[in-house]
């Protein structure tokens, strides 16, 4: 790894962290949970942004391929003379730089990618009847498109293709880096990104569910002509809520958004009870008519019962991550995960699969004041950043616990500007890092994950305390050598830390859980250390947050 070579000896770990390791061994997770982040702005700056990440220990990011920016004449109606859509040779080569640029360096990071091909397309491959004045890049995309743009992706990322020469050649030195992992279009019970969500004239009935699974077909197919059929393809991305229509009484609109388990009945082809849709309540959906029909859809729609996982994006808002302040039965939030697992498996009984998917947090975390600011357009409680450092790591800790879940996931690196000229006041302001460059209480937890189930008991009793020393992995496959984690605590919130435990990190995510008794009530944290960079520096220690216990 470029900017994250360690050199280390053990010695050094085991004096940095103050004391000989413990013979307390830390319970493990019985389920692994892959820590992956979104930041588009890794195709701007893939060198910079990557090795921030990767000293964060991220395994995985999520890579956003906006269609439109790859295709040419993406604001033209008229579709591009001779062009062969799933030949990336057919391509401005310039187009292609950023993310060919992004895969080169999280190779040579050893950050894995998740590459989502997501919406934005470009306006030749939109229907017509977009309303004036509104977005027509996701207005009605065409699946045939749609899989002649991931054809060109899949033989371009196939491990074997050499853009200099344009030729397929296993073992070619000079071949773009291979994709294994891909998800498919973004939010799409989102009117946004894929609309209308709506029948038009009868927007009361589903419609972008009937579109999102041609668009799924066809990424399926593409994938599998390409050479990717073992590779691992997430469907779904779905928003966790449904807004109503703030035009209409109706449950949603053309642009606005549907209610996550909703979509997927509607995707699955069933009612509100689950039962097949039949005769015109089928039809108008796009899905099978008769029995026979409803035989061969699993057939026809591979991807809903062969994908590797149900990619999900359940943001909590502004309130602790095991509630949910608007509870709905349809939803998709951390707080109600089981009932979007129970409809997934109840999805696949109907038509005969055992398929239960892996849930893929692809998306998550909590905006901030500062540096947003609450104003009449925006009235909502945004937390503080150390509030949202505790609801991270508690959020993290819940679906460590879950074994469904297969991912935590941090949105995003770094604030964005505030654009206070359109009353923005701070944007989506979930970063680690404020826009000014200045790292946020939520960095260190982020990098450093902490959280006690229970924060009082009795003298002598012990506490559970679970972390997670994130970039523990990076620095043991660099050095070679043992990472341990050190428990440390204050006394009455006074005075200096010592070391109640030394545990070695033996998951091959960081996490630790263990029970530790505390001598009194005081503060918690846990301390890991950067490895030196070279024979002539130190270790260099870095912390989590402070927990305030009470020991009575």
């Amino acid at each position: 790894m470029r900017r994250f070579r360690l050199v280390t000896l053990l010695s050094a770990a085991v004096v940095c962290c103050g004391i000989a390791m413990s013979a307390a061994t830390p319970a493990l997770a019985s389920h692994q949970q892959e820590a992956m982040f979104l930041d588009n702005g890794i195709l701007r700056d893939p060198d910079g942004m990557l090795g921030q990440l990767g000293r964060l220990g991220v395994e995985r990011v999520r890579l956003f391929v906006a269609w439109y920016l790859v295709a040419p004449n993406p604001y033209s109606r008229q579709r591009p003379r001779n062009f062969r859509a799933s030949d990336p040779r057919s391509y401005p080569a310039a187009k292609w730089a950023p993310l060919d640029r992004a895969l080169e360096v999280a190779r040579e990071d050893h950050i894995s990618v998740d590459l989502d091909v997501g919406g934005l397309a470009p306006l030749w491959a939109t229907g017509k009847g977009a309303p004036p004045g509104k977005p027509a890049l996701n207005w009605e995309p065409k699946a045939n498109e749609y899989g002649a743009f991931v054809h060109a992706l899949g033989v371009r990322y196939s491990g074997n293709y050499d853009p200099n020469t344009h030729s397929l050649s296993p073992g070619d030195p000079d071949a773009l880096p291979p994709v294994h992992f891909w998800s498919v279009w973004n939010e799409p019970d989102y009117g946004p990104s894929l609309a209308p969500q709506g029948l038009p004239g009868h927007l009361t009935i589903e419609h972008s569910p009937w579109m999102y699974r041609d668009l799924l077909d066809a990424a399926w197919t593409a994938l599998h002509q390409t050479d990717h059929a073992a590779d691992m393809v997430l469907f779904g991305e779905v928003a966790p809520r449904g807004y109503p229509n703030p035009e209409s009484h109706l449950p949603f609109g053309v642009f606005n958004g549907m209610k996550p388990l909703q979509w997927l009945r509607a995707l699955y082809c069933v009612d509100q009870n689950y039962r097949q849709l039949r005769g015109s309540a089928a039809a108008v959906r796009g899905c099978p008519t008769n029995a026979a029909g409803s035989r061969a859809f699993r057939s026809r729609h591979p991807a809903l019962f062969n994908a590797a996982g149900f990619a999900d994006h359940p943001y909590s808002r502004w309130y602790p991550p095991n509630v949910e302040v608007h509870p709905d039965p349809d939803y998709s939030t951390l707080a109600e995960m089981p009932q979007l697992e129970r409809a997934l498996d109840r999805l696949q009984r109907i038509y005969g699969s055992n398929t239960r998917f892996p849930i893929w947090n692809t998306e998550y975390g909590y905006i901030t004041s500062p540096p947003k600011r609450k104003n009449a357009r925006d009235p909502n409680p945004w937390v503080s950043p150390s509030t949202a450092a505790y609801y991270l790591n508690w959020a993290e800790y819940i679906s460590w616990r879950d074994p469904r879940i297969a991912s935590t996931m941090q949105y995003l690196l770094t604030d964005p500007l505030p654009a206070i000229r359109t009353n923005d006041y701070g944007g989506f302001a979930s970063g680690l890092i404020t826009f000014g460059g200045q790292p946020k209480a939520t960095y260190d937890a982020y990098r450093l994950p902490l959280f006690l189930p229970v924060t009082s008991t009795q003298r002598g009793r012990s506490l559970e305390v679970w972390g997670c020393a994130r970039p523990a992995k990076v620095a043991s496959r660099n050095t070679g050598d043992p990472q341990l984690v050190a428990i440390q605590f204050q006394a009455n919130s006074r005075g200096a830390f010592t070391t109640l435990q030394n545990l070695a990190i033996t998951d091959p995510h960081g996490y630790f859980d263990t029970r530790v008794v505390f001598p009194s009530s005081g503060r918690v944290r846990i301390s890991w250390s950067y490895p030196p960079v070279d024979a002539y520096s130190q270790p260099t220690p870095v912390y989590s947050r402070m927990v305030q216990i009470t020991v009575y």
